[in-house]
């Protein structure tokens, strides 16, 4: 079967439906491609299940024991009303590229005026794990699919999945070790919030951290190495990072350039593939960046995708959130990428009870920190740990948008519980510090992060 579509977008995970949102503006004449069922992989396999999970083990933390039992059932796809797209919209199948304007998927042949590529990632292995440990090997994908719990897991990775997962497995009683090889958790920068991040989560299971890990077989058991430490464990989750899904589509055949990673070079605020008509987003497009960025980069392929000319769009506030219990999270640019020189922090402690947790968890302690130049007074940025950190992180993120000053936020109309009384007193700390001279009010305007999460 041959048709010819304005729009066809391959992925139905953030990136590929906030795309589909945008394109459905414009024109209906799209198509959405999906292999492995639509949904998302933050809500199929990702912090989705990590949370549902997580609410699932501090309610059994409050019994005495913790048997190993089966895992909490999937809690599904992203609510998504596909029953609005009509049925020739959604194609179910593996795309490939023919030409640069042209898929084969599902038994058509497409032929479209623009496409989009939100094929997402897949989770990192190490060379050869897979063929000497077999189904004892674990990752992101495959974590929430074992019908019984194993009694002991080794986490390899302490990045925002890892440190999930790990947590969530300890607190269904399994035997947990999380091991990084390097000396930051969470890709926390900030060294005193990394510190306080250790010593909180470091309570509830070892953490090994600076060497590699290796692994060998040990009967149906693996033994794992890390520097000084070894142990025996039933099963290895490895979430040293994930990969771009692109190896399926034949970018061969579109001719577009390539990075030594297979990966399309891109304009980073467009989004184009060069001059083809292609765009690319999400995790296929091979940044970091968390949920809230993919789906900018969604509505800006789709919107680009769509129209005649493509829009080069500031990109937003970096900002990444981290569903542990407390909270990890942090908003704009990498503590290493800061200039020193003008860089001036405050912080403030975080102490609340979060009432999801079970009693014996207590009370959280926090930190966080916020970070301006001290030349005017302009907010960088911020690093924090503790409960309700997500609207926190996002309150602030919106800030950095504005291009608000330390003054500024200390003048907004705040709450005061106290995750936002913490908020307020780093912004009279550094306001104090500045002076008012220093800290000039700014215009409200876009404020670009070029070059962040994304490849140009």
């Amino acid at each position: 079967m041959y048709r010819q579509v304005a729009v066809a977008i391959i992925g139905a995970g953030p990136a590929g439906l906030a795309a589909a949102a945008q394109v459905r503006k414009t024109t209906r004449d799209f198509v959405l491609i999906d292999n492995g069922g639509f949904g998302s992989t933050c809500a199929q396999i990702g912090s989705g299940p990590s949370v549902v999970a997580a609410h699932l083990a501090a309610g059994l933390a409050r019994s005495s024991s913790l048997p190993v039992g089966r895992t909490p059932a999937n809690p599904g796809a992203l609510p998504i009303d596909l029953d609005a797209l009509p049925a020739e919209a959604l194609i179910a199948g593996e795309a490939r590229f023919i030409g640069p304007n042209t898929l084969r998927a599902g038994g058509q042949t497409i032929a479209a005026r623009s496409i989009v590529i939100a094929t997402g990632g897949v989770s990192v292995e190490p060379p050869y794990w897979r063929d000497f440990l077999g189904d004892r090997l674990l990752t992101v994908e495959t974590a929430f699919a074992q019908e019984r719990l194993p009694a002991s897991v080794a986490v390899i990775g302490l990045g925002p999945a890892g440190l999930e997962l790990g947590q969530v497995l300890h607190r269904l009683g399994v035997q947990v070790i999380g091991i990084e090889s390097g000396q930051t958790i969470a890709r926390l920068q900030d060294p005193l919030v990394n510190q306080l991040a250790l010593g909180l989560l470091g309570r509830e299971f070892p953490l090994w951290l600076g060497a590699p890990a290796l692994v060998e077989p040990r009967g149906h058991q693996v033994l794992v190495r890390a520097g000084p430490h070894e142990a025996v464990v039933d099963r290895v989750l490895v979430a040293v990072g994930r990969r771009p899904n692109l190896e399926p589509l034949s970018l061969a055949q579109t001719g577009c350039a390539r990075d030594a990673r297979g990966v399309p070079l891109f304009h980073p605020q467009h989004l184009r593939l060069g001059r083809l008509p292609i765009y690319i987003a999400g995790d296929a497009a091979g940044g970091a960046g968390g949920l809230a960025y993919t789906l900018e980069q969604g509505r800006v392929a789709g919107y680009n995708a769509s129209h005649r000319k493509p829009i080069a769009f500031a990109t937003g506030v970096p900002t990444a959130v981290v569903f542990s219990e407390p909270n990890i999270a942090w908003v704009g640019p990498s503590w290493s990428t800061l200039d020193q020189s003008f860089l001036m922090t405050a912080q403030a402690g975080i102490e609340a009870l979060d009432g999801d947790l079970p009693p014996r968890t207590g009370h959280h302690r926090g930190l966080l920190r916020v970070y301006a130049d001290r030349r005017d007074g302009r907010v960088l940025g911020a690093a924090m740990i503790g409960p309700g950190c997500e609207p926190l992180a996002q309150a602030l993120a919106w800030c950095l948008e504005r291009r608000l000053t330390v003054q500024q936020m200390s003048e907004l109309p705040l709450d005061q519980p106290p995750v936002t009384a913490a908020l307020r007193q780093t912004f009279n700390t550094l306001a104090a510090r500045i002076g008012p001279a220093r800290s000039k009010r700014r215009g409200w305007g876009p404020l670009a992060w070029a070059g962040v999460g994304a490849r140009g």
